[in-house]
């Protein structure tokens, strides 16, 4: 059996297993840089490195969300493709991505190069921050070629069934940065450059090796320059479901310049800093929820083009639960070691953010055993192609809900209602989802019965 032909066969809770372990482990490593190196800057740079570091990854990840838009919208189809058989299409799809990512990736980061001091100012690099957020940015902005190539490849891998293959890309380029952090940034004394520098080249051997993994011919897919020309009748459906991804990449980002500007006004940079250690925790902490929802995609995707709709329902079902169930056992973990996750991150000396940090951590946490739902409801019309509910369920948690309350609650309660904000915003777009999800899961049974009875007919 192959790859592919196991997103169709395979019973769900061993398929499920299969998808979303490696991509979990991929978040789990990245995500441990992250940590790493927010731990390096903060002991080594200061908390104003924490702080720049809050402020210039949404612009990073903004500006490099074209390769992951690319990379969700044309592994919808590629997923289509496969489970119906037409290899021919899939690849021509495959084709298409791979020009887009280059070419756009290419001109994003001139324009970003071209506006550095005034996207870093939007953005909230403002007092002490704006110094370190520029040396920061500057350095790292010229890997977001290899970041957006990376993030498309990685979609890619799991649309054919390589989860292992896919989940090698971030293990690649953590590893890489954890190696290089300390050299760069203690040995040689280069400070946030050097956090940049470390980046930029894990960021180069994860698109090396990706690059390789098509080129030889190791995978379903294939690279053939004859199918590189750019065709509108696959370029629109990528950016339709793909504009989800740029949606929700951008509605993080706009987020991210409300609430640095907010925390910013209502508690100076000790605020911007608490929280850049809070989000640093928020993308560690969730890796199981966000492997299981990377897991569903090409599941869901295969099983509806090859109209196993059964398969489908248990896998919106199954997903939901297990990762509802870890994110309830991540909540507790917060709740009784919110001090001791601060202090990794600190010197003694930041006394101030010893003391925001923790209690604005459970407050923000919350509602985390809610997420699931959210994640999943998306994904899930990502991945049939449906662009208006995925986008409308994308933006439901933070365009809807968090950065209006962002904007209010603080009238009321000072700093304490930005943090109020995140599990009001998690339980308001959770109820939503699952109207979504239980509309969703009637129609697929309806489906089902049609071709079971359409079989019997035969």
């Amino acid at each position: 059996m192959t790859n592919t032909e196991a997103l169709g066969v395979l019973k769900m809770p061993q398929l499920i297993k299969k998808m979303a372990v490696p991509a979990a482990v991929g978040f789990l490593v990245m995500n441990i840089y992250f940590i790493a190196d927010s731990i390096f800057i903060g002991k080594f740079v200061g908390s104003m490195g924490i702080a720049a570091v809050s402020v210039v990854m949404p612009i990073t990840f903004l500006i490099s969300s074209i390769g992951m838009a690319i990379g969700v919208g044309g592994s919808s189809l590629i997923s289509r493709f496969l489970g119906a058989e037409d290899k021919t299409e899939a690849n021509k799809v495959f084709g298409n991505m791979t020009s887009l990512t280059i070419v756009l990736s290419i001109l994003i980061m001139l324009i970003g190069y071209s506006f550095l001091d005034q996207i870093i100012t939007a953005f909230g690099a403002k007092g002490a921050i704006f110094e370190p957020a520029k040396e920061y940015f500057s350095s790292l902005i010229i890997a977001i070629p290899f970041l957006a190539w990376s993030m498309m490849s990685n979609n890619v891998m799991r649309a054919e069934g390589a989860p292992k293959k896919a989940m090698m890309i971030m293990v690649i380029s953590a590893l890489v940065n954890l190696v290089l952090d300390p050299i760069f940034i203690i040995g040689f004394g280069w400070g946030m450059k050097g956090a940049a520098y470390a980046t930029v080249l894990g960021y180069l051997s994860a698109a090396v090796y990706s690059f390789l993994f098509f080129a030889k011919g190791n995978s379903t897919l294939k690279f053939n320059p004859k199918l590189f020309k750019l065709q509108l009748k696959y370029i629109k459906p990528i950016f339709s479901i793909g504009s989800v991804t740029l949606a929700r990449q951008g509605t993080v980002s706009l987020l991210s310049i409300v609430l640095n500007h907010s925390l910013f006004t209502y508690g100076t940079e000790v605020a911007v800093a608490a929280y850049g250690i809070i989000s640093r925790l928020m993308m560690f902490t969730n890796f199981p929820v966000l492997g299981i929802t990377q897991g569903f995609l090409p599941i869901a995707g295969f099983n509806f083009g090859a109209k196993k709709y059964d398969r489908v329902i248990s896998a919106i079902k199954l997903s939901v639960l297990y990762g509802s169930i870890i994110a309830g056992s991540i909540f507790i973990f917060i709740l009784m070691f919110p001090q001791e996750l601060t202090q990794i991150f600190v010197t003694k000396e930041d006394q101030d953010i010893l003391k925001m940090a923790p209690a604005a951590m459970i407050i923000v946490f919350a509602a985390t055993p809610l997420i699931t739902a959210q994640l999943i409801g998306s994904a899930y019309f990502q991945a049939i192609g449906k662009a208006l509910p995925a986008l409308f369920l994308t933006l439901t948690k933070q365009g809807m809900f968090l950065i209006p309350f962002i904007l209010i609650l603080p009238i009321r309660y000072d700093l304490d209602g930005i943090w109020m904000a995140f599990p009001i915003s998690d339980i308001l777009a959770t109820a939503v989802t699952l109207l979504f999800l239980r509309k969703a899961i009637k129609k697929l049974r309806v489906e089902e019965k049609n071709n079971t009875e359409l079989v019997s007919t035969d």
